[in-house]
């Protein structure tokens, strides 16, 4: 897609739940550099600069979240589970299942070699799209529809300190056996592009020892290690 007509734009805002005053704000908010690189003149500039600020906006909102939520968290889980929730490859999975790579303006070069797919194309635009509407309606809209965005991925975050527990006992044992480094290898990733569910085994000296799943990568080696733990545990009892 070389453009994008107002009636998509009217469509991606109806498909957000937002309404953008300044429909300038939208169109740069969607605007990839490749895009100004192709076609000079067209619009004054790329999204990056909306991108920062949204980058900002985003840290901010969750970590408010995330302290009103769970007052038992100390300030290091808090900090770890801010930044699982704001790295690029989860704010890239949320924008594609919001299909904003289909809205992009991007240059036919980047679109050719995959840029509506590109992760960081795609948290790019979340964060220039919170960024733009902080300007256009303020902080509070686009708290709401970052938070709105982030929902799945909030409601399924575990604590930071309970994902600790087996991989590090696990570490901990195969050091005190004097075993070879571990391991941890995602074999699988199945389930809708927004809500992934991904299969890791953990190996040591080459093989394979516990096996593990989970709605987050983290998640899934976590259930690993303690399989893992399992196994080494009959093996020493055999």
């Amino acid at each position: 897609m070389e453009r994008t007509g107002s009636q998509e734009h009217e469509s991606l805002e109806a498909s957000l739940g937002v309404s953008f005053k300044s429909k300038d704000l939208l169109r740069q908010a969607l605007t990839h550099s490749s895009y100004l690189n192709e076609n000079p003149g067209a619009v004054s500039q790329s999204n990056e600069r909306l991108e920062f600020l949204g980058d900002a906006v985003i840290g901010v909102v969750v970590a408010d979240e995330l302290y009103r939520r769970h007052p038992e968290w100390s300030e290091g889980e808090l900090t770890e589970a801010r930044s699982s929730l704001v790295r690029g490859e989860t704010l890239g999975l949320v924008a594609d299942g919001l299909d904003l790579g289909r809205h992009l303006y991007m240059g036919l070069g980047e679109a050719a070699n995959g840029g509506r797919q590109r992760p960081t194309n795609l948290a790019a635009v979340l964060e220039a799209l919170v960024g733009a509407l902080f300007l256009d309606q303020g902080y509070d809209v686009a708290s709401r529809f970052t938070l709105r965005s982030l929902s799945a991925e909030l409601s399924t975050l575990y604590r930071p300190s309970a994902l600790k527990d087996h991989k590090s006992t696990l570490q901990e044992t195969v050091q005190a056996k004097g075993l070879s480094p571990l391991s941890y290898e995602t074999v699988d990733v199945s389930g809708e592009t927004h809500a992934p569910h991904f299969t890791v085994e953990v190996t040591v000296a080459g093989q394979v020892v516990g096996r593990g799943a989970g709605k987050r990568k983290s998640v899934a080696e976590q259930e690993a290690a303690a399989d893992a733990l399992r196994t080494l545990d009959d093996d020493s009892q055999a």
